[in-house]
């Protein structure tokens, strides 16, 4: 079994800063792409930037120059460093990652989600 847990959301007012992370574990071979993604109220969820085992990044219009993805060394943690917060930015977000496991399949997995609320 392979899970992905996520922490580190919460209330912020506009302007201020969030530090997300995703710990993958379990039955994990290698992890290829891990993303980020936030679905606010009423809309659907959307990709908010994702990063390749070989640190490539892609970012949604929409966060460039305010969020930054990265990967531990190991590769199994993600981090979304959040700043500039605005209170479009709230919502659900949620770590999804590609994993090959040591049983030699790939899965695509999805955490619980993990709150942010910005306040204006």
């Amino acid at each position: 079994q392979v899970q992905l847990v996520e922490s580190g959301g919460g209330l912020v007012q506009a302007g201020g800063s969030l530090r997300l992370s995703c710990a993958a574990s379990g039955s994990i071979f290698s992890i290829n792409a891990m993303g980020w993604y936030r679905q606010a109220p009423g809309k659907e969820r959307e990709l908010v930037a994702n990063i390749t085992i070989g640190g490539s990044t892609k970012y949604a219009d929409s966060v460039k120059g305010r969020f930054t993805i990265s990967r531990d060394n190991a590769g199994n943690t993600m981090y979304l460093q959040m700043n500039s917060l605005k209170p479009e930015d709230t919502g659900v977000y949620y770590c999804n990652a590609a994993v090959f496991g040591v049983w030699g399949g790939v899965v695509n997995i999805w955490g619980q989600g993990t709150q942010v609320t910005v306040s204006s």
